[in-house]
């Protein structure tokens, strides 16, 4: 089997060419990437995508509106509530997806929520790199990531982790606009909201990450979830096989 995705492009909520990357033949697999990051990054670079095709998943990786291959409109009508979730929801339609699991990681994994609120019924749900905060409470998260890009260039690396969202968003070659547009699209989830989501979940966390608040009172938020923790934070998780062999373990037991 290659380690090569192909490429297609689908239309989101509005026409506009999203990027999906397809790897492997088996059960249909939705991976969600991370803010300023792709498809390519989370999910082939470090052999995620690889390894749960070996598994038995086809892994369908789309990039995010604003990011890796697909449109960044910067037209702020092109960014409504929840437009994630919205341009989700017109994949999940377009490839004809009725039996499939979801998942994603950091601004993937609140998509996935956002788009099981809104009523998508993945028959299993992974969240990676996400805790309850980082849900319940977006508007600071939010608004930590918009203050970056609107100070891109000029944050010192005196300010830690300001400079490193900073380096990060500026080797990924982000669309600026687009991002900031993305960002103040995103909602918060209720805790009711939460406690609606009874499928089967994985809430999987670098030991070191609290980027997004606490995993493991995620999990404990959820009807049907368990936590796996993982060795690294959030930016280094993603680097280890660490992370798809917990979702292997979650989605295709032996």
């Amino acid at each position: 089997m290659s380690d090569t995705p192909r490429t297609e492009f689908h239309p989101g909520w509005d026409g506009a060419p999203l990027a999906v990357h397809r790897l492997g033949k088996g059960r249909p697999l939705l991976l969600l990437h991370g803010l300023f990051s792709s498809a390519a990054v989370n999910w082939v670079k470090y052999g995620h995508a690889a390894r749960l095709a070996v598994a038995g998943f086809e892994a369908i990786m789309p990039d995010l509106r604003g990011h890796g291959q697909s449109a960044a409109p910067h037209a702020a009508e092109a960014y409504p509530r929840d437009v994630l979730a919205r341009d989700l929801a017109a994949l999940v339609s377009a490839l004809g997806l009725a039996d499939y699991d979801l998942a994603g990681f950091s601004l993937g994994a609140r998509t996935a929520v956002r788009g099981v609120v809104a009523g998508l019924a993945p028959a299993r749900l992974v969240l990676g790199g996400m805790g309850l905060e980082g849900l319940t409470g977006w508007s600071g998260r939010g608004a930590f990531f918009v203050d970056v890009i609107d100070r891109f260039g000029t944050i010192e690396r005196e300010e830690g982790a300001a400079w490193m969202a900073q380096a990060f968003l500026k080797g990924s070659g982000t669309d600026r606009v687009a991002a900031r547009h993305l960002l103040l699209a995103v909602d918060n989830t209720t805790p009711e909201q939460l406690a609606g989501i009874a499928m089967p979940t994985l809430v999987v966390c670098g030991a070191e990450d609290r980027d997004n608040g606490s995993a493991p009172a995620l999990a404990e938020a959820l009807p049907a979830a368990r936590y796996a923790e993982v060795p690294g934070n959030h930016m280094s998780c993603v680097t280890r096989p660490d992370l798809s062999e917990a979702m292997v373990s979650f989605l295709a037991p032996t």
